[in-house]
């Protein structure tokens, strides 16, 4: 029998909320904060249910409105409690789609399957996870409903589409008393548990919708919690003009993800839609369009009410970094209350990278915003940021105080350096799409013909970057590939992040019951000793030198200015090692491949690098 103590804080609504401390009869990961809520109610009691919450769309054109599946778990309680809510399109699992075959644009390319699917599908595809298993002894209920076009859900899925942000905002709405639902039966059923106060939280997708709904400024959404999330479609498979692919994924786009999500019942209602997408998303030309901007949620960034806490691995090469950075900035901007996590891992969790210390962050911070009680969460630096593995440092703010956009020059003789030299020299590289960035950036000293490096001296001390770099090139292009590609290396040896494994041990957050037990194996890092690590990359269509919305032509062997950013990012360069800028046409693994021999001219001396840098 577990001994508890009563405990009752009054709330800054005026209400009152009973919490217990709970003698843990299993190991837990997290310690609880010194002020929250605690463990009182029973998890094996917890009342469990499926609604279908009506929206204010008719994505699939049967003229009836969308309906969206929505399952809850929440404490059996007489108060009304807060929730946490996570959407996705992947609770019903992935259909094997094959991704588009126009990676080599010299018609040699093949179709490559679906191959992505059971990889998003392990991530997200059950109700798997630890929210429930948490949050609900705490006082929380815990939502999950399967985005448009998905699972139990009517209408169509159109990756990031509007019909998808106001499907997930009509649960919201109904939490607050504003929308509609119905039980299997088909009788009305009310939020009357809920005080309306609302959190979203997910992964990938499911951190995409939390910024989407964000972003219409519904009412009762009172925080989310982006986890290497997009805040801007087109830039996951566009860059610049550019078609470009999420690391991983040649060959994917719009269409192909929503055709893979594509599970609810007769998804043949869907065909047209999807056709639609094919065609909107514009594979041909890659620019910015009407398409692109109804999926651009940085255009109603103004509208956000929501605090954020948000979150992306510095290695995430699938959802990149710039999704985080521009997204921070806008909210920066507006001074919306934010927090942010940077770790060093990829496409994950911060559950599978620094679990206690997430666990006990993100109690404090749904407590804070959704119970109203002052957990002190707010008053705790803005900015936890994993500089190296397991080595992490907190700021004020972010990017870290001190950061100053500092200019860095090619210069003659493969120079880096803050000094303009080399004026009116013309140093030029031939294209090779059968070469990876890695392979092209790893020898800092090799002469090689398909490539342009420019290194720093020797760095006399530690040197951090923090934030969006930004190149300036003036160049001739001519041939066949549209593409510029700067990649900005550390070169020096390094323990590097090399991926994440699974222990044997396991944590278990709470309580459970067979089919959920709460438990989950640890996981660590795995590093590996390299001499170079590509840092950041950033890609550039010449043809939209002018406009990301406008091609433009160019003109074989007139020089013009070209200039575009790279990944957002946070890294450490280490006293001794190289800052390296490296100029490729086509990177092989995330743009499409033009036939070999593109040549491309750069000036020095009128080329630069701003770097984010702070010592």
């Amino acid at each position: 029998m577990r001994s508890v103590r009563f405990l009752v804080r009054a709330l800054a609504a005026g209400t009152a909320l009973l919490t217990v401390v709970a003698g843990a009869s299993v190991a837990q990961a997290a310690p609880a904060p010194a002020v929250g809520t605690e463990p009182v109610h029973d998890y094996t009691q917890a009342v469990r249910e499926r609604v279908w919450v009506q929206t204010a769309v008719d994505s699939d054109a049967d003229g009836q409105p969308d309906r969206v599946a929505v399952r809850i778990i929440r404490p059996r309680t007489e108060r009304r409690v807060p929730v946490i809510f996570q959407a996705s399109p992947y609770y019903a699992g992935l259909n094997d789609v094959p991704n588009h075959d126009d990676i080599d644009r010299d018609g040699a390319g093949a179709r490559r399957g679906g191959g992505s699917g059971a990889d998003r599908a392990a991530e997200t595809v059950t109700f798997a996870g630890y929210l429930d298993n948490y949050f609900v002894p705490r006082g929380y209920a815990v939502v999950f409903a399967d985005s448009l076009g998905s699972g139990g859900s009517d209408g169509c899925p159109t990756s990031g589409g509007r019909n998808e942000t106001l499907g997930m905002k009509a649960v919201v709405d109904w939490l607050n008393g504003r929308a509609a639902a119905f039980d299997e039966a088909g009788a009305p059923v009310r939020a009357g548990w809920s005080t309306g106060r609302t959190g979203m939280i997910g992964v990938s997708y499911n951190g995409t919708l939390p910024n989407a709904v964000a972003a219409t400024g519904v009412r009762g959404l009172e925080t989310i919690v982006p986890i290497a999330a997009i805040s801007s479609w087109y830039d996951y498979y566009r860059a610049n003009g550019g078609v470009v692919a999420p690391g991983g994924f040649q060959g994917e786009d719009t269409d192909v993800l929503a055709k893979a999500v594509l599970t609810r019942e007769r998804p043949e209602v869907c065909a047209d839609v999807m056709a639609a997408l094919e065609h909107d998303q514009d594979r041909v030309t890659g620019d910015y369009n009407r398409f692109w901007a109804e999926r651009d949620y940085l255009r109603d960034v103004d509208k956000v009410r929501a605090s954020v806490l948000l979150v992306h691995g510095l290695h995430d090469n699938n959802v990149r970094t710039s999704q985080a950075g521009q997204w921070w900035d806008a909210l920066a901007k507006r001074h919306v209350p934010r927090k942010i996590w940077l770790h060093q891992a990829a496409h994950t969790d911060p559950f599978n990278v620094r679990r206690a210390e997430w666990l006990s962050t993100l109690h404090r911070w749904f407590d804070f915003w959704l119970h109203r009680i002052d957990t002190g969460i707010m008053r705790e630096p803005m900015a936890d940021v994993e500089v190296a593995p397991t080595v992490w440092r907190t700021a004020r703010s972010w990017p870290v105080p001190g950061t100053r956009p500092t200019a860095m020059f090619p210069g003659a003789g493969g120079t880096l350096s803050r000094t303009p030299s080399g004026f009116g020299t013309r140093e030029s590289f031939v294209d090779d799409p059968a070469q990876t960035a890695e392979q092209l950036a790893d020898d800092e000293f090799a002469t090689d013909p398909n490539r342009l490096a420019y290194l720093s001296e020797p760095l006399t001390r530690e040197t951090r970057l923090s934030g969006t770099p930004e190149v300036t090139i003036r160049a001739d292009v001519d041939g066949p590939s549209p593409y510029l590609t700067a990649l900005l290396v550390d070169y020096g040896p390094a323990d590097r992040f090399a991926g994440l494994r699974s222990l044997p041990v396991q944590d278990c957050v709470g309580p459970g019951i067979p089919e959920d037990p709460g438990c989950f194996n640890r996981r660590e890092y795995v590093t590996t000793r390299t001499d170079s690590e590509i840092v950041s990359r950033g890609w550039l269509d010449v043809r939209n030198r002018l406009s990301a919305a406008r091609s433009t032509p160019v003109r074989a062997g007139q020089a013009y200015t070209f200039r575009w950013k790279l990944q957002t990012q946070d890294h450490v360069f280490a006293a001794g090692h190289r800052i390296g800028l490296v100029l490729i046409s086509t990177e092989r693994d995330h743009t499409l491949r033009y036939p070999a021999g593109t040549t491309v001219g750069v000036r020095l001396g009128v080329s630069r690098v701003m770097l984010p840098l702070s010592r």
